[in-house]
């Protein structure tokens, strides 16, 4: 027996912007009610959300999004991977005839959710601490 909604993969987290939030727990239930090609494209598009939000000019193709984020230092050591990995993935559910799988949705959101928490999380644990 299979309860629908699933439970949603990944955690909250913390301190996040409002629309990035949105677009995040969206994700996260896309992928607990197995929609999972839907979360794949939501993860996708967070990280423009990401560009912008952190400086990018909006209305710039998908690539410069991404150089923008590792430009800046967004991206943290070794991390380069894993929006790679976000971004391949998701352009194989975009311009492709593919379905994602719960695999897919659930990588997806842990590296976006390990992303999330370098960029918004954790220097906002940290800041309060330090003044």
């Amino acid at each position: 027996m299979s309860q629908i909604p699933g439970t949603s993969p990944g955690q909250p987290v913390a301190h996040l912007p409002d629309d990035i939030n949105g677009l995040y727990e969206e994700a996260r239930k896309c992928a607990g009610a197995g929609s999972f090609t839907g979360s794949v494209l939501l993860c996708r598009k967070l990280l423009m959300n990401i560009g912008v939000q952190e400086g990018a000019e909006e209305g710039k193709s998908f690539v410069h999004y991404i150089d923008y984020l590792a430009g800046k230092g967004f991206i943290p050591p070794n991390g380069r991977a894993w929006v790679d990995h976000i971004r391949q993935k998701g352009n194989e559910a975009t311009h492709e005839i593919a379905l994602m799988t719960s695999v897919d949705a659930s990588e997806l959101i842990t590296f976006t959710e390990m992303l999330l928490k370098f960029i918004y999380e954790f220097p906002a644990a940290i800041a309060p601490r330090s003044e």
